[in-house]
């Protein structure tokens, strides 16, 4: 008798823990979304930007502002002086940061969407801006920006050439295209309106640079940075 009730007591006790131990699902891991691209505001693109707030002859206060994206816990504007290919990162929870920039100097900006959970990211368009220093006829247009082969890419050895142009008075002239193994090249490869130049042979397993020179009607010109990339 004694040893059949401490089978049931055991066989009980055994129960309780298997009840007791859970078996159950997991809690729910919550989804984090991705965030999505935030719409820039202003300044406006490709135009001078005169409504900061002036602190000296050499600097101004500029307000930059875009729309709130979905999934998005916080915002980083990138800022690119386009005279001396300096970058800064500007971190914000808002839709909006003032910034200190140099009079008479144009700049390119977008902000990149960043959300808590995941390390996935947006990125907005890339808009340029002229910050308006002391007054002028007529501006020198932006400098050229890549857009194909990207900066440091692998292409075939048939390439397309693509850059971006911009002008605060929309009086673009022409392009020279310049393209050879040299850094900096020195081979103008070719004058043109057009923003591309397709199907240009080139030998394999090479590195390239190019760059652009802009010219606008007033004799006005500006030189992008050099670009690079490898045929394979």
């Amino acid at each position: 008798m004694i040893n059949l009730l401490k089978k049931i007591t055991f066989i009980s006790i055994l129960a309780l823990v298997v009840s007791c131990g859970g078996g159950g699902d997991d809690p729910d891991i919550p989804v984090v979304e991705n965030p999505e691209a935030a719409v820039l505001v202003s300044p406006l693109k490709n135009t001078e930007c005169n409504q900061g707030n002036i602190i000296s002859d050499e600097e101004s206060n500029v307000e930059f502002e875009w729309n709130a994206s979905e999934n998005t816990d916080n915002y980083v504007l990138i800022l690119k002086n386009l005279e001396s290919n300096k970058t800064t990162e500007n971190s914000t929870s808002n839709t909006y940061i003032t910034l200190t920039l140099t009079r008479g100097v144009a700049y390119s900006w977008k902000v990149v969407s960043k959300a808590s959970g995941t390390t996935k990211t947006a990125t907005s368009e890339i808009w340029k801006l002229y910050n308006a220093g002391l007054p002028v006829e007529n501006y020198a247009p932006f400098p050229a920006g890549v857009v194909s082969p990207p900066m440091g890419g692998l292409t075939n050895s048939i390439v397309s050439l693509e850059w971006d142009g911009g002008d605060v008075d929309n009086d673009i002239e022409s392009y020279d295209v310049y393209l050879s193994v040299d850094n900096p090249p020195t081979s103008l490869l070719k004058n043109t309106t057009s923003t591309k130049i397709e199907d240009v042979a080139l030998n394999a397993d090479e590195v390239y640079y190019w760059k652009v020179i802009t010219h606008d009607k007033h004799g006005n010109s500006s030189e992008s940075q050099v670009f690079d990339f490898r045929t394979q």
